[in-house]
Formats: C-alpha cells, sequence, structure tokens
C-alpha cells in the first residue's frame, strides 16, 4: 500500500501572506486555459472563424469569476449548506479548498454568456472553443484536492498496489481524486482535443464535453466517499451522480439536436 505524502497545503510564504498549492493549482488551470486556447486558435477550422488571442485573454477574465464564484456556491448550496449557514465567513475561505465543479460548471455558462454578448459571437461558438480548454484545468483543481487530502476515495483492497492510507484514517482508500485527474480530466482531455481538432457541427464539441464529463464523473464517483447519497429512479448514487446524470442526458440531447441541425 503507499501512505499519502500529506504534504503542508502552503506552498511558501510572501511576508505575511501564505501562498497555498491549492491556489496555484488554479493559476496553472489558468495559464493552461491561455496556452492551450493560443494553440486552438491556429487550428485552420478555428482560425477562420476569426478567433485571436485577445478573445482569450478576455475570456479568461470572466471565466475566472464564473469558476471562482459558481464553484464556491456550488460547494455552499450542493454539498454544505447547513455547515455554511452555521459559518458564514467560511464561505470566503477558499484558499481551504471546496469548489464544486457543477457549481463552477454554471458559473462559467453563465459568465461565457454574458462575455458572447459582449462581443457579439455566436454563444454556441463560445461554448464550442473553449471546451477542450477545461478538462486539464480541472484536473489541476483535482492535484489540489489531493494536496489538500481532500476527496477521500471510498474503502480499498489492502492487495490493491497503489490503495492509499489517508490522513485520518485508518483503512487503505483508493485516491479519487488522482482517479478523477486522470480519467475526469486528462482522458476527456484527450478524446475532446482529438474530436475538436477538426470542423464539426456548431455545438457538438460543447455538447460532447457535456456528455463525456458526466458519464466519467457518474463513474469514477464510485470510488469517492460520498458526500451524501440520493436515492433516484430506484439506486442509491452519490450527490455527484445526481449531478451528472442531468448533464449526460443534456449532452446526448444537445449533440443530437447539433448534427441533425448540420444536415439540414
Amino acid at each position: 500500500m503507499l501512505t499519502h505524502p500529506n504534504p503542508d497545503p502552503v506552498a511558501f510564504h510572501l511576508g505575511p501572506v501564505s501562498v497555498h498549492w491549492y491556489g496555484i493549482m488554479y493559476l496553472l488551470a489558468f495559464a493552461q486555459f491561455i496556452a492551450l486556447g493560443r494553440v486552438r486558435i491556429k487550428q485552420p477550422h478555428i482560425a477562420a472563424k476569426g478567433w485571436t488571442r485577445e478573445h482569450i485573454d478576455d475570456m479568461l477574465f470572466f471565466g475566472v469569476l464564473g469558476v471562482i464564484i459558481g464553484g464556491r456556491l456550488g460547494e455552499v448550496f450542493f454539498y454544505g449548506f447547513s455547515y455554511y449557514m452555521a459559518n458564514p465567513l467560511e464561505i470566503f475561505a477558499v484558499w481551504k479548498g471546496g469548489m464544486s465543479f457543477h457549481g463552477g460548471f454554471i458559473g462559467v455558462l453563465i459568465a461565457m454568456f454574458l462575455w458572447a454578448r459582449k462581443a457579439r459571437i455566436n454563444l454556441a461558438d463560445v461554448y464550442d472553443f473553449i471546451a477542450p480548454l477545461v478538462p486539464l484545468g480541472y484536473a489541476a483543481g483535482r492535484l489540489g484536492n489531493f494536496i489538500n487530502h481532500e476527496l477521500p476515495g471510498r474503502m480499498a483492497s489492502a492487495e490493491l498496489p497503489w490503495a492509499m492510507i489517508w490522513p485520518g484514517i485508518n483503512y487503505p482508500v483508493h485516491p479519487s481524486p488522482i482517479y478523477q485527474a486522470l480519467v475526469d480530466g486528462l482522458l476527456v482531455f484527450i478524446i475532446l482535443w482529438l474530436y475538436a481538432s477538426k470542423a464539426r457541427p456548431r455545438l457538438a464539441v460543447g455538447a460532447l464535453y457535456v456528455t463525456l464529463y458526466g458519464c466519467t464523473r457518474f463513474f469514477t464517483e464510485y470510488f469517492r466517499t460520498p458526500d451524501y447519497e440520493v436515492s433516484m429512479l430506484g439506486m442509491t448514487i452519490s450527490a455527484g451522480q445526481m449531478l451528472s446524470f442531468p448533464m449526460i442526458i443534456a449532452g446526448l440531447i444537445l449533440l443530437t439536436i447539433s448534427y441533425k441541425f448540420n444536415k439540414k
């Protein structure tokens, strides 16, 4: 078995300011958005639509607000409402971790809607452009969760080579943040980047991301200790699976519509 390295969540100090690894992971996520975006605007079918570096930089500002505000509010309302109502100042302690992907996803959708109106660019084109830039940023966030020893996995067999003793838990567990970084993040990125490297029907790339993430997150949730469980369609599923199921349905519907409109 492995043992969680349990590093100090604080990477370094700048005078009285503590710089946390969790925050650094978010900076890496935003940096890769810019780097991949600049590669993406060089793809012929993207360049033909007039995307520029200025668009990427401008979108990032809106996207950062959407991720942070939406992610934190999602954590508050989806996972810890009672706790945060009892400790309202903790809502602002984002450096401690606790960011909901589904809340951040909604926040980015709203932020991109506002930016698309400002830039007068078709909203579906915006979603298609940014979709391949999201998964690696998500993976960076999950590495931040691992460093903060958040989101421990369910009990694992001691014979599993990568089963891990987690801080505060005296039995081996699945290192679920690593699973999600690799599957929900890296794997989804590879599939989506290859798919988006050629011209596709409008909204198809964005719809595929929603579908892929919903499916992979539904799968990896089986290895993560659930925040809470609910009964849905006769099954007991985790909160993360409950929030991912609508993404799968919506993604498949949008993908179908996208290709149907393309044929017409």
